[in-house]
């Protein structure tokens, strides 16, 4: 039988973790859970640690020093969930703007022959709830100029709801990724894209969280478009040392 997991950054989310934690868990197939926790000051990984002494062995924590970074807590995850012997390993906000019960349809996708499965807000029109139109315009054209540049036929380029099969992590050297924003996830689907991996969109759709604050910010943004143009170029190959 195989093995799942869903790994959640946080930094704080402590108006949401419990709540998410507990509806993952509770999903018709069996996902485990690894948050990746940034020193939160709002007292999430506390959250956590009392839910770890109620819930037991399917959640698991890795607690980081401060906030470094999207791509990092995910490259952690990755490492941790690889070593741990997982078949699949997810990755999801903890806000809820990314919705549990899709998780199982993700995990399918791989399931059928997916190595990267996307929850993508695109592949079927515009499916975003309660986002400024700034932000939506900012998000949907910022796809566009990424599937431009990169020659890629993803249409979510900077979707955060994945499923990977264990192979294709295996097959990616996370030393050499190097954006830690929301580029991040541009530059693992673009990697993933260039190894020969076969990626498949999977229609979700996305809603603004309601509690906690966005970390989205302008610095972010300009990463993630001006590293695609570095990332066009980039030699990638696969990894043949451990990622362990």
């Amino acid at each position: 039988m195989s093995k799942q997991l869903v790994i959640i950054p946080t930094y704080n989310e402590k108006e949401n973790i419990e709540a998410i934690i507990r509806k993952v868990l509770l999903l018709h197939r069996p996902f485990d859970i690894l948050i990746v926790e940034d020193n939160s000051p709002d007292g999430t990984a506390l959250i956590v640690k009392r839910l770890q002494q109620e819930l037991g062995g399917r959640l698991a924590m890795l607690e980081r020093k401060g906030k470094l970074g999207l791509g990092t807590a995910y490259i952690a995850g990755f490492r941790w969930g690889l070593e741990q012997g997982y078949d699949y390993i997810c990755e999801m906000d903890a806000d809820f703007s990314h919705n549990p019960d899709d998780l199982p349809r993700l995990l399918e996708a791989c399931e059928q022959g997916a190595d990267l499965a996307v929850g993508s807000r695109y592949v079927s029109g515009v499916n975003v709830v309660n986002w400024p139109m700034k932000r939506v315009l900012i998000s949907y054209y910022g796809s566009a100029y990424v599937r431009k540049i990169l020659n890629i036929r993803v249409r979510d380029m900077t979707a955060g709801f994945k499923c990977y099969r264990r192979k294709t992590l295996e097959a990616i050297c996370f030393d050499n990724i190097k954006m830690k924003g929301y580029g991040f996830q541009i530059e693992m689907k673009y990697t993933a894209m260039k190894l020969g991996f076969h990626l498949v969109e999977v229609p979700i759709i996305f809603t603004d969280r309601k509690l906690g604050s966005t970390k989205m910010s302008g610095g972010i943004v300009r990463e993630a478009l001006l590293g695609i143009l570095k990332l066009r170029f980039k030699n990638i190959a696969k990894t043949h040392s451990t990622q362990l």
